[in-house]
């Protein structure tokens, strides 16, 4: 009989369940502390079972960054703003949300997605960057402004909330090992993502992905100073 079924504290295993609780123990030990042996312990079941609901740890980690994504998307879909700059708002203070409810889980979601490594993070999933993108477009924003206003909004989230999650004690550098275990095949992972699902990421490929981080760079920090500049004149 196994662990699976063996006694009535062990729970029916689910790939919601798996990955909701890899999440409950990335928030206690951070991403560098999970394995399947781990989360066969927490789960009180055999590591060995939950492949047949995961494919080793690199689709388990991709599943985590999804669960975290998917309230984002819920509730951008959601909520209805009625101007640009308050849409700006609401993506900004969801996305810190997550960083401050799930700070060492938060350096997951600024890692590249698997399936369109040229955008960037910390809006890792295509269909944020697609609502993103999409709502700024219809607000009156040309695709270059669009997407510029991305690079911007994006450099900004990262800096600011990477920075959030290393004061409460997150790893910000990349889980060190290669994440998938054995080179199983990965059917439920994040890089499958057709980008025919997000029309407006798919038309500005292009424009995404220039790497214009000199001039990005430049622009932020003569903003800085002259912010500064205004506050020592008052």
């Amino acid at each position: 009989m196994s662990t699976e079924t063996a006694g009535s504290s062990s729970p029916r295993l689910s790939r919601d369940l798996i990955v909701k609780s890899a999440l409950e123990l990335i928030d206690r030990s951070g991403a560098q502390g999970l394995s399947m042996r781990a989360l066969g312990q927490q789960l009180n079941v055999e590591a060995m079972s939950l492949y047949r609901y995961v494919h080793g740890k690199e689709d388990l980690l991709e599943g985590v960054v999804a669960l975290l994504m998917s309230d984002l998307t819920a509730t951008l879909k959601k909520e209805k703003v009625e101007h640009w700059q308050a849409f700006l708002q609401l993506v900004a203070h969801e996305v810190r949300r997550i960083a401050s409810e799930h700070p060492l889980a938060f350096p997951l979601v600024a890692t590249r997605h698997p399936a369109a490594p040229w955008l960037r993070p910390p809006l890792r999933s295509i269909e944020v960057v697609n609502t993103f993108l999409s709502a700024l477009i219809e607000e009156g924003f040309t695709d270059a402004q669009a997407v510029g206003a991305y690079r911007s909004f994006s450099s900004f989230l990262l800096g600011q909330l990477l920075l959030e999650s290393s004061v409460r004690g997150a790893q910000t550098a990349p889980v060190e090992e290669p994440l998938d275990e054995g080179n199983a095949t990965i059917p439920h992972r994040d890089g499958n993502v057709s980008l025919d699902e997000a029309p407006e990421v798919k038309r500005l490929r292009s424009l995404l992905s220039e790497d214009r981080s000199e001039e990005e760079f430049e622009v932020s920090l003569e903003v800085l100073l002259d912010r500064l500049d205004r506050e020592l004149s008052q």
